[in-house]
């Protein structure tokens, strides 16, 4: 079982992405996932700025993987995304099937994130034949649900030569619109939003009437409001085929989530680490067990 460290999915100054990376550099994390797939006006990094990174993480022996934007909605957009998939040089995950049509003529292998809403095996042999070497099960998707589409998979034959990573640590990414959220609760037009999402590292939390929180709002994506965390379930995730646990970056304590993940998974004092991780904050893991995604559940055993 590998980890992998997610696409940032919040705006960050520019010193704060280029730090976030450098106490990565030295981890034992063996992937990771870099670039903008929220919305291209976040332009504090830039293709090059990305490449820099990612240059850099792969010296020191990690997979690079360029994450591509999950609404593609304006020609700019697409004439950015027509560059990050020729790179020649990393691999792309894409976030949107214009990412995947501009790789398959490519003729490039990638990986399919969660956005592309993968919930069978006939759409993971499409994938697969296109030239996808690994998928992000879609975030609402649980462990039955993967398990069915994984014993299809090898009835099929493809199941061999196919990765399957799943969202494991962060506020899940639930939704995209055309609408940004965040410049709409500052009273501002999505084209003078001023960038108002660096204000907000982790997003802004959405509560109701009766103070419940429901949601984090960030730019154009909804997020839970709860951190999604499976630590528990790794041993679970791998008997049934997982090969990646996705850890979505948050903007404090990134470093410990990562190490105690890579400590559990080892083996170092799993009991401790485990009663201690159910401690940290409040989480939610409810679409793993085909519960609404807003519980936390508690396993039979």
């Amino acid at each position: 079982m590998k980890i992998a460290l997610g696409p940032i999915l919040y705006y960050w100054t520019r010193q704060k992405v280029f730090d976030f990376y450098d106490s990565f550099k030295k981890s034992e994390l063996p992937i990771v996932y870099m670039g903008e797939t929220v919305c291209s006006k976040r332009k504090e990094l830039h293709l090059h700025d990305w490449l820099d990174i990612a240059e850099s993480m792969a010296a020191q022996g990690k997979e690079v993987v360029l994450s591509s934007l999950a609404l593609i909605s304006a020609r700019s957009e697409l004439q950015s995304l027509k560059k990050i998939c020729a790179n020649n040089r990393f691999l792309v995950e894409a976030n949107d099937m214009a990412a995947v049509q501009l790789l398959t003529e490519l003729n490039l292998p990638f990986i399919c994130g969660s956005g592309i809403n993968i919930y069978n095996a006939h759409s993971l042999a499409l994938m697969h034949k296109k030239g996808m070497k690994r998928w992000v099960l879609p975030v609402e998707l649980g462990a039955e649900a993967l398990r069915g589409i994984l014993q299809d998979a090898e009835k099929m034959g493809i199941s061999d030569n196919l990765e399957t990573e799943v969202f494991c640590y962060g506020k899940l990414p639930l939704a995209h619109s055309a609408r940004c959220f965040t410049s709409r609760a500052k009273n501002r037009p999505k084209d003078k939003c001023e960038l108002a999402c660096i204000d907000y590292p982790e997003g802004l939390l959405l509560r109701s009437q009766e103070e419940q929180q429901l949601f984090t709002i960030n730019g154009i994506q909804t997020q839970s409001a709860a951190c999604y965390n499976l630590l528990s379930e790794w041993r679970h995730m791998a008997a049934l085929g997982v090969d990646v646990m996705r850890l979505s970056p948050q903007a404090e304590n990134m470093r410990a989530v990562v190490e105690r993940f890579h400590k559990v998974i080892n083996g170092s004092n799993e009991e401790i680490l485990l009663l201690d991780e159910s401690m940290l904050e409040p989480s939610c893991n409810g679409y793993w067990f085909a519960k609404p995604g807003m519980m936390a559940h508690e396993p039979a055993c």
